[in-house]
């Protein structure tokens, strides 16, 4: 009950803001900088709250302004911090899509296509948590899609949270540390370097490095 009160709090809070999102762009946020910062100051726990919760609403219902948000957050509260508040509000938003899909239809689905899925089923089972992980840092589906999917497969819960919560890590550090450089930040294009994407491409690849070794094992097994 505590878990469900706190988070309609959380939307209520975020409504109140959001409507602040669906207008914001990049040179907005830069051109009112100093007035978020001001509010910060004045209302810090507040400011953290209505972050966290802001983000928790776009992790959850797929709101546009994500990244305006996290290059809002590297600059109102520091790399590390806005990292840590970002990963607690798009994780728990994600939490909250993930279990939604579920109950609402993944079972059913699961139920209704049981032996359709079987092969798909066991195959996520053994290797669903390097996927999950590979397409978090590659950013590929969207978040909110990857979260239904998810929800709708047979991966555990525990398995998507702490894929979610390390796939997203590398660009949550990327754009909180571009936000904190504000200044030097003309438009947002300059933060997508090519080795930028090249070392999320790599991190992709690394991340299913344990499935390749596993099948490769599993067909070599098969032969002797």
């Amino acid at each position: 009950m505590l878990v469900i009160l706190l988070i309609i709090a959380m939307l209520v809070a975020a409504s109140y803001f959001t409507k602040f999102t669906n207008y914001l762009t990049f040179e907005d946020f830069k051109n009112n900088s100093a007035v978020f910062k001001d509010y910060v100051h004045a209302n810090y726990l507040l400011a953290v709250f209505y972050f966290i919760g802001i983000y928790f609403v776009v992790a959850a219902l797929s709101v546009p302004g994500a990244f305006v948000l996290s290059i809002a957050g590297g600059f109102l509260f520091g790399t590390m911090l806005s990292t840590a508040y970002i990963l607690a509000g798009a994780t728990s938003g994600a939490i909250l899509a993930f279990l939604s899909s579920r109950y609402l239809v993944g079972n059913f689905i699961q139920k209704r296509y049981k032996h359709e899925l079987l092969k798909a089923n066991r195959e996520i089972e053994e290797n669903g948590k390097y996927y999950i992980l590979t397409l978090r840092l590659i950013s590929l589906p969207p978040f909110f899609i990857l979260n239904i999917l998810a929800g709708i497969s047979k991966l555990d819960l525990k398995s998507f949270v702490w894929t979610t919560a390390l796939g997203i890590l590398p660009g949550t550090l990327i754009y909180s540390y571009a936000g904190s450089n504000l200044s030097r930040i003309e438009e947002p294009g300059q933060i997508f370097s090519f080795q930028m994407l090249f070392t999320f491409f790599l991190l992709g690849v690394i991340s299913l490095m344990p499935v390749l070794f596993h099948k490769l094992f599993k067909r070599k097994r098969r032969h002797h």
